[in-house]
């Protein structure tokens, strides 16, 4: 060996020793790899960062974007509440729930997919009277195996179609990795939905009741077109009763009735006060296309502006010595369009606004905030939202402006709860989101435009149709992933300059394979499979494709089925909670040991192996 190849497999070894010992975060340990690259005089330095603008680090950060989209506006509550069914069997269920995950995760990141169904896979376990990790890792590898069957779906097969298009090739498209990606994941979803589920250790959430904020209390209007017009209040809840969701009173003419008769109808204008969880919440405004009271109120004149200025004579002085005149709030409108948030607040015993109500406190003409819902232990209030009485203990979902709600918590001595989304659906912007993806993936699969680019357009597209706001185009990527792979990159080139790939790769054929190259692509599957269980996929599919192609070469086979083998086994982490985000997801909300995985995990990656194989050489032959 020489000196580059001896420094380049030292710098190897030690970044997977680090991975695995899991002390420091992975994209620390591959960039402190890249800059050991780079001083050893592997990388050039005016090259170390090119990773950052690799086609494979541009696509995964405009899909986690466009992935934010869809869950912005309710696009995936939809997909679920039409395609999952309510009254089934556990084998129904469970096919429908993991296939949907599988489909998802195709066209949009795995783990965006995953943690949107993990709420439904929690409500399904009680149903089916399972505890909640027999369907949590059920739905964790289902997500994970439908990723390998397309472009987009996980990074490792962005970064193999990049290091095919190096090789001198052509990029693979949109739908290459499907003819064997999706034979795997049909036939190891069954596996899991039939059988698998079974082979997981039955235990309860390490979290106990995890956080659990109880029922919020919330006002919602019934439009025109509601599919609640008409409907008697008992069958409105009837409809949604797996949500929890209760009418606890009713607004209608201004006149509000508590526990009103099941019998009435509903008509158009009326407000409803139901009680919920937020997940079950949004379940019902998806479901009768209803809209939160505060939330569409905000949108009109607020007729309570002219009552307060009328009550007090000084709310002009108020509102200038808090700095939200109404010059103020033309000035800063386009701000508060691009950056608005919902937080659950809890009220603390010394908070100002004990005793006041949000009328009281001109919550909406004052500090341009909406009082969206209210949690309170107890009895639930007879007042009006906006007439209630706040007191201590109470849970606040607030709407509003980042900066002014963080000045707001800050002012009032509240404290602001772990961030929990209540997705207010828009089957507008809904089917926009859907309309950005799916013409992105048009876009490449057609071979109109490369997949980098594809993608960037559609989060343009997403930006000026405001499906994603754009300050939420920052925050929706995983920049840990990005560093990682663009990190990486370099270091799977210096690879292959100084020579260790074909030398690992001849290595291998020789001693290992023996020359055979059905079991060299075995020998590379298996490979791949059992480092992605150790480190994170998109490393481990950055270190083997050079291999993989080496290997390749040297046996002068057909390169696209070691490719692929790559893809496939970096794809598969089953065996520990580390080897991918949604293992790592359920860790603690199912329970989990880390030895609990290969239970379910082992019998899984023999099934990839033995399905992948014979697919592989029918589809890309030696």
């Amino acid at each position: 060996m020489t000196a580059p190849q001896v420094l380049i497999c030292t710098i190897l070894i030690a970044m997977m020793g680090l991975f695995l010992w899991g002390r420091f975060r992975h994209d620390v340990v591959a960039l402190a790899a890249l800059m050991a690259s780079v001083v050893a005089g592997l990388v050039p330095a005016d090259a170390a960062f090119a990773g950052f603008g690799h086609p494979a680090v541009i696509t995964v950060a405009c899909v986690l974007v466009l992935s934010q989209g869809l869950k912005n506006t309710g696009a995936v509550d939809w997909l679920a509440r039409v395609f999952l069914p309510r009254q089934t069997g556990r084998l129904t269920s469970m096919l429908a729930l993991l296939g949907l995950g599988a489909l998802m995760s195709g066209f949009m990141n795995n783990v965006g997919a995953m943690a949107l169904l993990m709420p439904i896979a929690v409500q399904l376990s009680d149903r089916l009277g399972l505890t909640p990790g027999q369907s949590l890792m059920p739905l964790a590898f289902g997500t994970i195996l439908g990723g390998m069957t397309t472009l987009v779906g996980t990074p490792p097969n962005l970064i193999v179609s990049g290091f095919r298009e190096e090789a001198g090739l052509a990029p693979f498209g949109m739908f290459d990795f499907a003819p064997v990606g999706v034979a795997v994941a049909v036939l190891g979803v069954i596996f899991v939905a039939v059988i698998g589920w079974r082979l997981v250790p039955a235990r309860k959430s390490s979290a106990g009741e995890g956080f659990d904020t109880g029922t919020y209390l919330t006002e919602v209007r019934v439009p025109d077109k509601s599919k609640a017009v008409g409907l008697t209040l008992r069958a409105f809840e009837t409809k949604i009763e797996d949500t929890g969701v209760q009418i606890v009173g009713l607004v209608r003419n201004s006149v509000r009735l508590t526990a009103p008769h099941g019998g009435r109808r509903i008509r158009s204008a009326d407000i409803l006060a139901v009680e919920g969880d937020v997940d079950g919440l949004t379940e019902a405004l998806s479901v009768f296309d209803l809209k939160l009271e505060e939330n569409d109120a905000a949108t009109e004149e607020d007729p309570d502006r002219a009552a307060d200025a009328d009550a007090d004579p000084e709310a002009d002085a108020d509102r200038e010595g808090t700095g939200t005149s109404g010059d103020d709030e033309a000035r800063d409108a386009s701000e508060r369009d691009e950056d608005i948030v919902l937080r659950e607040v809890a009220v603390l015993p010394g908070a100002t606004i004990v005793g006041r109500s949000a009328s009281d406190l001109r919550l909406r003409t004052r500090y341009g905030l909406n009082l969206l819902a209210v949690a309170r232990h107890g009895h639930p209030p007879r007042s009006r939202l906006r007439q209630l009485k706040l007191k201590s203990g109470d849970l606040l979902m607030l709407q509003g402006p980042a900066e002014i709600m963080s000045e707001f918590i800050n002012d009032t001595g509240c404290v602001p709860l772990g961030v929990r989304d209540l997705r207010i659906p828009d089957k507008r912007l809904a089917a926009v989101a859907g309309g950005i993806m799916l013409g992105a993936i048009g876009l490449a699969t057609f071979g109109l435009l490369p997949a980098a680019a594809a993608f960037a357009l559609g989060v343009l597209a997403s930006m000026l149709f405001r499906t994603v706001p754009p300050r939420q185009v920052y925050t929706s990527i995983d920049w840990p992933v990005v560093v990682l792979l663009a990190a990486l990159i370099p270091v799977a080139g210096a690879m292959q300059s100084t020579g260790t790939a074909d030398l690992l790769s001849r290595l291998l054929v020789d001693t290992v394979a023996r020359g055979n190259p059905v079991a060299a692509l075995a020998v590379v599957l298996v490979t791949a499979m059992f480092l992605s269980d150790m480190m994170n996929n998109a490393a481990t599919a950055a270190v083997l494709c050079p291999i993989a192609l080496g290997i390749a070469s040297a046996l002068g086979v057909n390169p696209d089925s070691f490719l692929m083998a790559v893809a496939i086994g970096a794809s598969c982490a089953f065996l520990t909670p580390i080897g991918h985000q949604n293992n790592t997801l359920i860790l603690g909300p199912g329970g989990f040991r880390f030895g609990d995985y290969w239970r379910l995990g082992l019998p899984l990656e023999a099934i990839v192996v033995a399905v992948s194989m014979p697919v592989l050489l029918l589809v890309w032959p030696l």
